[in-house]
């Protein structure tokens, strides 16, 4: 099963899974994890080929559904479930496929299409480093400021560096070869029909108008919301404001 931290409350919402995008951890979200845990139990994953939990030549979006539902059917059998881009995918596949398991869903910049722009660059980027000679962290962001322009970025990727065993925690050979999938979305019948929101960066282009329609005929109820000043890791550059609207709509009364 994928590697799961709990963050433990008394608060009586139903428990909340936050399911993190490609290149990242469920560490990444530790501090929204613990703000929101105020309202009820939050579960922050690594999903596979990432972080801690296990490593598979398979990568697409119903396997990683198929994952999830295994955390969610260990942990009670029914949570509102937050999933930023790649982990938004996932998250809808599984409310689309999974639907009794899901209780309310929000998807953090990412729409249910296929896109064009590839992310391997920051795979070869990754590749580059020369692991023998990190030390600490800041070894590895400086050699891959050679080929990643921001620090954000550069901070961001270090943080799946496991420096004592100079190795990424990243799958990169299968992430490599699933990158089709990955920016791809599959063909799948039938509909989400609770409460979703689509909450993107305003300064983000993953989520247009024109995606509105393919959206609104996989998931009926959707509501859209943008934050403003951020882009597509708006969770990590506007934290607060994400927290807010996250908390905001879970606590509406649908």
């Amino acid at each position: 099963m994928l590697n799961t931290l709990f963050t433990d409350s008394q608060g009586p919402s139903t428990p909340l899974l936050i399911v993190h995008g490609l290149y990242g951890s469920g560490r990444n979200w530790s501090v929204i994890a613990k703000r929101l845990s105020d309202r009820g139990a939050v579960a922050t994953v690594d999903l596979r080929n990432h972080g801690d939990s296990f490593w598979s030549d398979d990568h697409s979006y119903p396997d990683m559904a198929a994952d999830l539902a295994q955390v969610i059917e260990a942990h009670g059998g029914l949570m509102d479930v937050v999933g930023h881009s790649m982990g938004g995918k996932a998250a809808m596949v599984l409310a689309l496929t999974r639907p009794e398991l899901v209780n309310r869903l929000i998807v953090a910049d990412i729409a249910p299409v296929a896109y064009t722009h590839s992310q391997i660059q920051f795979i070869e980027a990754m590749r580059a480093v020369d692991l023998s000679a990190i030390e600490k962290r800041s070894d590895a962001s400086a050699q891959l400021a050679a080929h990643v322009d921001d620090p954000t970025l550069q901070a961001f990727f270090t943080q799946s560096l496991d420096v004592k065993g100079k190795r990424w925690k990243l799958n990169l050979d299968a992430l490599a070869a699933e990158m089709p999938k990955i920016l791809g979305f599959p063909d799948l019948e039938g509909s989400f029909d609770k409460p979703t929101l689509f909450l993107s960066g305003a300064q983000s282009d993953y989520v247009t108008q024109e995606y509105r329609p393919k959206i609104k005929g996989l998931f009926p109820k959707a509501r859209f919301a943008k934050i403003p000043g951020a882009g597509h890791w708006l969770h990590a550059e506007k934290p607060r404001e994400f927290e807010a609207s996250v908390r905001a709509f879970l606590d509406l009364d649908q």
